[in-house]
């Protein structure tokens, strides 16, 4: 088999030149047979030989061989190692142009051989880019009326629209107006082809939404036709439409502006209603979808009040019961961002069922994405309410070793989060939560944050706030004597960072004085 192929290839160097029909088709045939036995050492035989560059040649309009080298480049291109080369050969160019062939199998393993080569290689999008493989493939999709073309147009279309240039060339040639067409055309069709029609459609134009100029292109001001009909699939009893209407709108409110156009326009008030549809038994995709966009929408501080008064908190905690991590983590981000009001962070701290809940999940370490969110809300909660009933609704929940725990995080925002929560703890309710803090060894962790020339100077800031207001306890003040803080402490005396030293030395005389 080796040598035949050696031969083939010697022998279709020769043709592929001279065009010689008879012998060009043979050689074509043996190469596909041998990528049909072993497609990986096929692909590394053919790319040694350098018949990729020849390939260009024979994928001419006037080719009577152009469907089976197109067959050959789609075999060889799903091998990712075979895919740059394919694009440094040249042969994008020409396969775009084959595009317009009337001859469906020029068509399929056209549509193949472009699929394959883009597929999940990013050097290879940009090289598309550069081409005009956008405008053609929307005037071919425009064209089909089979669902198998279609489909096969839509394998093309996805890797490529990951590429935010090539979105805003889709966008620009009217993508996104045929796919609304067949959404609007298949809705309320129960026919196998027609469903997945739909959900490709409208999985293909939420991933337009995914770039920043094709989002805001879209948008045009929420004037714009094409958010106006994606709205309307908010309300839709199909799932799949709710789904992809809710991500739409996830995508469009990654803005400001966006954001309080859409909150002023009664978005927040249409994604609750489909939360409520989705409480008891509901479809797990579409309320990961809605909290998110609700999250999203909360981000902008002229939002949140409104979103408040508008029931939001009352809408998302009904979602506390679920036992879906995605969807605990929505939920647990958007309370997050709504919380920088006293007032909301009180009302909420002093939910016992939150609050316990909260407590479950800083221990869901299966999921480190909830375990964060959970330490982060429980902090918020202190820091924003400052309210002494938060912080002892907290510590009877047992929340507060989680916290000491969150001191030691690797990121530093959640460790300088966990000091300041616990700086109020220690101002406010010093002997509710004394025994907690003992037991979770906060004074000894201090001191390590302090020793550690790795620390960063917020966190050596706030472990020395913390230190100070922790001497109000007789347990508690004990400790840090017997730790030899002054130590410590005085080292950083002086530090590059004034705050840091200042703060060292007003920690210096305190120590001093209570020793």
């Amino acid at each position: 088999m080796a040598d035949n192929l050696s031969d083939t290839l010697k022998k279709l160097k020769i043709t592929a030149v001279d065009k010689t029909e008879d012998s060009l088709e043979g050689c074509l045939d043996c190469l596909l047979q041998a990528l049909a036995q072993n497609n990986t050492e096929t692909s590394e035989k053919i790319q040694a030989s350098g018949i990729l560059q020849l390939f260009a040649s024979l994928l001419t309009p006037q080719s009577s061989c152009k469907a089976k080298v197109a067959n050959i480049i789609a075999e060889v291109a799903k091998n990712e190692f075979m895919r740059i080369p394919c694009v440094d050969a040249g042969l994008i160019s020409p396969l775009v142009q084959l595009l317009n062939s009337k001859d469906q199998e020029v068509l399929l393993q056209t549509g193949r051989a472009l699929g394959n080569i883009c597929y999940d290689s990013q050097s290879s999008k940009e090289q598309f880019a550069s081409t005009n493989i956008a405008e053609e493939l929307v005037k071919l999709f425009k064209k089909q009326i089979e669902h198998d073309k279609r489909e096969m147009i839509f394998e093309v279309l996805a890797p490529l629209a990951e590429n935010d240039a090539i979105k805003l060339q889709l966008v620009e040639a009217g993508l996104v107006e045929c796919l609304l067409e067949i959404v609007q055309q298949k809705v309320d069709s129960d026919k196998e082809d027609d469903i997945t029609e739909l959900k490709t459609g409208s999985d293909l134009m939420v991933l337009l939404l995914l770039g920043d100029e094709s989002m805001q292109k879209l948008f045009e001001g929420g004037k714009g036709s094409v958010f106006q009909r994606v709205l309307s699939w908010i309300p839709s009893n199909n799932h799949q439409l709710q789904l992809a209407g809710a991500l739409a709108i996830a995508n469009f409110a990654r803005n400001d502006g966006n954001c309080i156009h859409m909150v002023d326009n009664g978005i927040v008030e249409k994604l609750m209603d489909l939360l409520d549809r989705h409480v008891e038994d509901g479809n797990v995709t579409v309320q990961h979808a809605a909290l998110s966009a609700l999250r999203n929408l909360a981000i902008p501080v002229i939002n949140k009040a409104k979103m408040l008064s508008a029931g939001v908190t009352e809408a998302v905690l009904k979602f506390l019961k679920s036992e879906m991590p995605p969807v605990q983590f929505k939920l647990l981000g958007t309370l997050r961002m709504l919380i920088d009001a006293q007032e909301a962070a009180e009302q909420l701290g002093k939910n016992v069922k939150l609050v316990e809940r909260l407590v479950e999940w800083c221990e869901a370490k299966d999921h480190a994405g909830v375990m964060g969110e959970s330490n982060r809300l429980l902090s918020a909660l202190i820091r924003h309410s400052k309210s002494k009933d938060v912080i002892k609704t907290i510590v009877q929940s047992g929340g507060i070793k989680h916290l000491v725990t969150m001191a030691t995080s690797e990121h530093v925002i959640m460790q300088n989060e966990a000091l300041v929560a616990l700086a109020l703890i220690a101002a406010l309710e010093l002997g509710t939560a004394e025994k907690d803090l003992e037991s979770a060894k906060l004074v000894q962790i201090l001191h390590r944050l302090l020793a550690d020339e790795r620390s960063a100077p917020e966190i050596k800031y706030n472990s020395m706030v913390l230190i100070c207001a922790l001497m109000g306890s007789e347990s508690l003040h004990k400790e840090v004597q017997d730790l030899a803080f002054l130590d410590v402490v005085s080292k950083l005396r002086s530090h590059e960072n004034k705050s840091v030293a200042q703060q060292a030395s007003l920690t210096e005389q305190r120590l001093t004085v209570e020793s």
